[in-house]
């Protein structure tokens, strides 16, 4: 299989570098470049056409929530993970609206990050455990009237699909939904897919996100 090509924006020059040497360091990755901030990163991306993008989300100059935005553009076959030291809530769920595929904090283990990395390039979602919580507390916050009355995009959704998509906010994995609703996993994926293309969604995540956003995180 050819390697996992990977891209490091990050302003941190040291930081950049041990990410650098720990991927250098396993066959299945290749560090194609690396950036110090959003710019010049977007312009590297479109030369390098990376698999996965490392991405910091605050530097100089452009955010990276601004950067995401612009890989979103010009490279949308990569697969963009925040690399970050935030644990702000808003952080997580704007990189997630704006197309992250995962957003995992610089504390977590090597081990974890290259799991993390092999996953994102499958088109998996990805996440450190710490936020994963967190996006799991914000599900189960009220809702406001406002992003309630919204919901009612959500009648395209069957009623088992609304099952699903609140299991999804509780960041429950295929295997467990199956558990929960008494239902073959093969069925679940087929639910997943269903809500993902109904509502216009490209991953669990987002669907997780949305369900959040209109009040369908309880069943």
């Amino acid at each position: 299989m050819k390697p996992i090509r990977v891209l490091i924006i990050d302003d941190h020059a040291l930081f950049r570098s041990g990410i650098k040497s720990v991927l250098q360091r396993q066959t299945d990755f290749v560090v194609v470049d690396e950036a110090g901030d959003g710019l010049e990163g977007v312009k590297r991306a479109k030369q390098s056409g990376p698999d996965v993008i490392l991405l910091d989300l605050h530097m100089p100059g452009i955010s990276g929530l601004e950067a995401l935005s612009l890989l979103a553009e010009e490279v949308p076959a990569a697969q963009v993970v925040m690399l970050t030291v935030s644990e702000d809530t808003d952080d997580l769920l704007d990189a997630l609206r704006a197309g992250a595929r995962g957003y995992l904090l610089k504390n977590i283990d090597t081990a974890f990050l290259l799991d993390s990395i092999r996953r994102a390039a499958l088109g998996e979602s990805v996440m450190s455990p710490h936020m994963a919580t967190r996006l799991a507390d914000a599900m189960r916050a009220p809702a406001s009237p406002g992003v309630a009355s919204s919901a009612a995009d959500a009648g395209k959704l069957s009623p088992r699909e609304r099952e699903v998509i609140a299991l999804l906010a509780q960041s429950a994995s295929n295997k467990e939904i199956a558990r929960e609703l008494n239902l073959s996993e093969s069925t679940v994926k087929i639910h997943v897919q269903s809500i993902l293309r109904k509502l216009n969604l490209s991953s669990r995540v987002h669907a997780a996100v949305y369900a959040v956003e209109h009040g369908l995180a309880s069943r």
